[in-house]
């Protein structure tokens, strides 16, 4: 599904003066991620890297959340969860599409972070080249919770961001911490005031995009080298280890544990 940016039903997409602004906009759901968000999100990602006026990209959420994740609900009662439920698995295990297409962006991204970013939520801030925190953002990836592991944001970006072992304590424990811990780990460059948040990250993307966009892209280039490397792998073997977890008691439990507000008890099966 080729979806264009005034299809949009969970995302806003803008540009102006040179820079693409992203919004997770479906409020009353916290910015849950559904089959159609995730879609959004790739198809805005992939405009704003084929438009030669985009010279930078922000990606945010309507508040109250930057991204709370997956809409486990919705996803576990619909088409995607059916198919889970049934054992049906990819014939071919690729990366998830919306993570290939934040970081494939040839323009750089900023994430402003205006409040929980969890689960792929805190993924999507990862994909960013820079992070920017309001002080109500709240960062956890809380896949282990669930009895899954995380996406290629977290397996490949997080360890080189805060350094593997800090990394390794977030991603075993699945522990949230807040904008001030994020700043003390080099998780995100800068905390704002709630109020202040866009403010700072818009100036920040004018400040990149009066540069040469050729430099800009090679740069970007030169970094997602040198920082990460590529992703394609790692995030194909992600895939094929979480359609097998999907299959496990410890996934189920981890989900019925969130629907029922309590704490999950594994039984490693």
């Amino acid at each position: 599904m080729t979806l264009a940016p005034a299809d949009f039903t969970c995302t806003l997409y803008a540009v102006a003066d040179h820079v693409a602004v992203i919004t997770l906009n479906r409020p009353e759901r916290r910015n849950a991620l559904n089959p159609r968000a995730y879609a959004e999100i790739e198809a805005a990602f992939r405009a704003a890297s084929a438009d030669p006026e985009v010279r930078c990209v922000v990606v945010t959420g309507s508040d109250p959340s930057f991204c709370s994740g997956e809409d486990v609900k919705e996803m576990m009662t619909g088409e995607g969860g059916a198919q889970v439920r049934a054992g049906q698995v990819p014939v071919k295990y690729a990366p998830t599409p919306a993570a290939m297409a934040a970081l494939e962006c040839e323009k750089p991204v900023i994430a402003a972070v205006n409040g929980s970013a969890v689960g792929w939520g805190m993924e999507l801030a990862l994909f960013a080249d820079i992070r920017i925190a309001s002080d109500q953002a709240k960062f956890a990836e809380l896949f282990i919770r669930r009895g899954l592991i995380c996406d290629v944001g977290g397996l490949l970006r997080l360890p080189a961001i805060v350094g593997p072992a800090k990394a390794a304590e977030l991603l075993f424990t699945g522990d949230v911490i807040d904008a001030a811990e994020a700043a003390r780990i080099g998780l995100v460059s800068e905390v704002a005031a709630h109020g202040e948040l866009m403010g700072r990250a818009m100036a920040l993307a004018g400040r990149i995009a009066a540069n040469s966009p050729l430099a800009l892209r090679y740069m970007k280039q030169g970094l997602t080298r040198t920082a990460y490397g590529d992703p394609r792998e790692v995030g194909s073997w992600a895939i094929e280890v979480i359609y097998r977890l999907f299959q496990t008691e410890d996934h189920r439990e981890g989900v019925k544990s969130f629907l029922e507000k309590r704490e999950p008890v594994f039984h490693g099966r």
